[in-house]
């Protein structure tokens, strides 16, 4: 039984090898988290505590735009037989567990969970995370683990966003170039479920390039009391703005500035829960809440769009090299 469909029935009854890796670093380093998140984390944020939200950076339309009309030029370049095919494409992922000590409770999470986030991915990317029907599109993209290490660092685990011991953290483990998927487990600065750089920044700062996801939303963990998301869709998520996809609420109801992706009904806003039939923007199609890039909670989202699968294609090819 499909992962959707399992959780949709069991939810209601609950309410709710190691490959090679790196020797055990551990960095002593006394940077706390930055102030923006030290300030989230005491109640600057009412949402603060919920840990639904995305943290990769907002781009404004005038910059969106020119990165669209980038992408424009590149596909006009293009032939069809250079579009690569469902599957076709094959992501190594290196996972960077950051702990503050042994135990899940301290971020240390089992390798089976890696694993299992391996699985989530390929299914997502598939087109197979949906029990229930066949609408979401097979993408490119697999993904296989090249890699594992573990570093026992307090400052890197809480590090937030922008901070100086992100930077530190990514400049120290970061592997492999700009087809390389990192992907870092930590405590998202306490705050985010995750967050990603996108590939068209790549080229100025490659060492920060790859993902950040919160270690108890990995399949297995515990987050987010009442709130699924445990089941691994925050990586779906993350690894989805690290190919070039863009929130499906960017722009809101905008006409000419959304996610550039025509097959993507506009919405005001990010849906939270499971709102079926949610409908916030005048154009044609309810809110795409079951998309992989809005905030619906995991058992909700399984689906990404034909549009979004070429954007991902086109992005990678121009500027991963894959």
């Amino acid at each position: 039984m499909k992962r959707k469909l399992f959780v949709s029935l069991v939810l209601p009854v609950l309410g709710l090898a190691l490959v090679w890796a790196r020797p055990l670093v551990n960095h002593a380093s006394p940077e706390p988290p930055s102030p923006t998140v030290a300030a989230l984390q005491k109640g600057g944020d009412k949402n603060a505590e919920r840990k639904d939200r995305c943290g990769t950076k907002h781009i404004d339309e005038t910059v969106a735009t020119q990165y669209q009309a980038a992408l424009d030029k590149f596909n006009s370049s293009r032939s069809p037989g250079q579009i690569r095919k469902s599957g076709s494409v094959t992501i190594g992922v290196f996972f960077h567990v950051i702990n503050t000590g042994k135990g899940i409770e301290n971020g240390d999470v089992p390798v089976k969970w890696l694993h299992d986030q391996i699985d989530v991915l390929n299914e997502a990317y598939a087109g197979a995370d949906d029990a229930a029907t066949s609408t979401s599109f097979n993408t490119p993209f697999r993904f296989s683990m090249i890699g594992v290490d573990r570093t026992t660092n307090a400052a890197w685990f809480n590090s937030g966003i922008d901070s100086a011991a992100e930077r530190e953290m990514k400049a120290a483990l970061h592997v492999g170039g700009a087809n390389t998927l990192n992907f870092y487990v930590n405590n998202a600065g306490g705050v985010y479920l995750g967050w990603a750089t996108f590939p068209f920044w790549y080229a100025a700062d490659p060492l920060q390039d790859g993902v950040v996801v919160l270690y108890s939303s990995l399949p297995g963990g515990n987050c987010c009391g009442s709130s699924v998301y445990n089941l691994g869709d925050t990586g779906s998520h993350e690894v989805g703005h690290w190919l070039g996809l863009f929130h499906t609420f960017q722009g809101g109801c905008a006409a000419n500035y959304n996610d550039f992706v025509a097959d993507t009904p506009s919405e005001r806003s990010p849906a939270f829960g499971c709102p079926v039939g949610r409908d916030t923007c005048p154009g044609a199609g309810v809110d795409p809440i079951e998309n992989f890039m809005d905030y619906t909670e995991d058992f909700c989202m399984y689906q990404f769009t034909g549009g979004q699968s070429a954007r991902m294609e086109a992005l990678s090819a121009q500027y991963r090299g894959l």
